[in-house]
């Protein structure tokens, strides 16, 4: 009775480490699908002096400079994002590993 309690705890431990991977991978996903838009961005605007950016529902003027500034900041953060994520993923799946040897 004991060993059926411990194999349903652990599929229930499984089952719920498996939906946090998969929900690691997608916002894992979307931060990287962001980096590249970022990166094309920051690309597109190489020499240029003025570019327009959108604010809300606004297409304003701005300093291409400035605008590079604020994507390069952007960049950095989302590659830590990633980064970040990513430690989280391998930790996930180490333990999952572990879990599913132990079965």
């Amino acid at each position: 009775m004991e060993n059926k309690k411990d194999a349903e705890q652990k599929a229930q431990e499984i089952q719920i480490l498996e939906q946090n991977l998969h929900n690691i991978l997608l916002q894992k996903q979307a931060f990287q699908m962001e980096l590249s838009e970022t990166q094309s961005a920051k690309k597109e605007i190489e020499g240029s002096k003025e570019v327009f950016k959108i604010v809300g529902q606004l297409m304003i003027k701005s300093n291409a400079e400035k605008v590079s500034e604020d994507l390069t900041s952007k960049e950095k953060l989302l590659s830590l994002r990633v980064r970040s994520i990513e430690k989280q993923e391998l930790e996930i799946a180490n333990i999952l590993e572990e879990l599913k040897k132990e079965r």
